[in-house]
């Protein structure tokens, strides 16, 4: 009988012994994520943790986990894995299940903040810029100011001399005019009898008179 307890508690030590290095190897690891997370090696410790809850399955890895992607600035997988660890986690006070809804919060108002700065706002037309006044230059005290150079207006030039009208008598038209009418007044002069006949009238010198 006294063997049989020494056998067992042999195998015990011996077990033991066996599973001392695995537990210290965990410990080892998971206190070297705890120590990046805190030195705000946040990608470090959430390697770390990965490797440790795909090993051991526990959810507060996934808690862990969650709050690496919420340094880091992922919020998605950030809620992803704070949703999975409420779903998974058995024995969550209602202290922790506020806080870790609380980080859930916080991860989609950033995601919501990041929407709205990739949305451009709408295009706002410009306001009529008004012109400043134009101020003229402080006088110097060089001397008195010039004044400014005078326009000089060029008298117009005088009109075309008319052409200088001539006498009517040098118109062809006044010596038609006179010729009708000479010749007018002696046909009516004949007719009146001004004129004396041809065979009463005296014959001059050297011309011969008609019968």
């Amino acid at each position: 009988m006294n063997r049989r307890i020494v056998v067992g508690f042999v195998a015990a030590l011996a077990l033991a012994a066996v599973a001392r290095p695995v537990v210290a190897e965990v410990d080892h690891r998971e206190m070297k994520a705890r120590e990046d997370f805190a030195a705000g090696r946040y990608q470090d410790a959430l390697d770390i943790f990965v490797k440790l809850y795909a090993e051991k399955l526990h959810p507060n890895y996934l808690r862990n986990i969650g709050r690496c992607y919420q340094n880091l600035g992922d919020p998605d997988k950030a809620i992803s894995s704070f949703r999975e660890y409420l779903r998974k986690a058995k024995s969550v006070t209602p202290d922790e299940r506020t806080e870790v809804e609380g980080y859930i919060k916080e991860m989609e108002d950033l995601k919501k903040q990041r929407e709205q700065a990739a949305t451009p706002p709408p295009p706002v037309e410009p306001l009529p810029s008004a012109k400043p006044p134009v101020t003229p230059p402080p006088a110097t005290d060089s001397g008195p100011a010039t004044p400014p150079p005078s326009l000089t207006l060029n008298n117009p030039p005088p009109p075309p001399p008319q052409e200088e009208s001539h006498p009517v008598y040098t118109k062809w038209w006044f010596w038609t005019i006179i010729g009708v009418v000479v010749v007018g007044g002696l046909g009516g002069a004949a007719a009146a009898g001004v004129f004396t006949k041809t065979k009463d009238a005296p014959c001059g010198a050297g011309m011969t008179c008609g019968g």
